[in-house]
């Protein structure tokens, strides 16, 4: 078997998620996006420093940008270094971002970032489309997960009194 031949193999690792993405929205479709960075921005991604907590995408004459993500400023760079709140450009094909502008102009909906995360040594930024919750939904989530976890709270007391 020739090395050309052998499966391509790829590690994918998250650097930062969206805890509110989750929380706050029902998450419709997801899409895989690169992003446009510059050296320092990936220097400090690689750190782990920055969040997208309170970042959102927004399409932009035929092109897609990502606003308030913030990238904290690399500790070794010089005066060149990045504006940490800057605006980036997602790479998405042309159809995808037609269909995402479609799809976002409904009421209640919109494009935010879900997490950022290497692939193939690439940042690539995981959107999805999310319809807004209302506040009773938040609270219905909260129920299912205090209950489930008193489930398994249970369910662990019971297996340790068997054994």
């Amino acid at each position: 078997m020739l090395s050309h031949d052998l499966p391509v193999l790829f590690f994918v690792a998250d650097i930062i998620t969206n805890s509110k993405a989750r929380r706050d929205y029902f998450i419709l479709e997801t899409y895989e996006a690169g992003i446009v960075l510059k050296g320092t921005e990936v220097k400090s991604l690689r750190a782990g420093r920055g969040q997208i907590r309170d970042s959102f995408a927004k399409v932009d004459k035929g092109e897609i940008y990502l606003h308030n993500a913030h990238i904290d400023e690399y500790n070794f760079g010089n005066r060149l270094n990045h504006n940490p709140k800057a605006s980036r450009k997602l790479l998405l094909h042309k159809n995808e971002i037609r269909k995402l502008e479609m799809q976002a102009m409904a009421k209640g909906h919109a494009i935010i970032p879900l997490g950022l995360y290497w692939k193939k040594n690439r940042v690539k930024v995981r959107l999805g489309l999310g319809k807004g919750k209302a506040e009773y939904d938040k609270r219905d989530d909260i129920k299912k997960r205090e209950s489930d976890a008193e489930m398994r709270r249970a369910m662990s007391r019971q297996l340790k009194n068997y054994y």
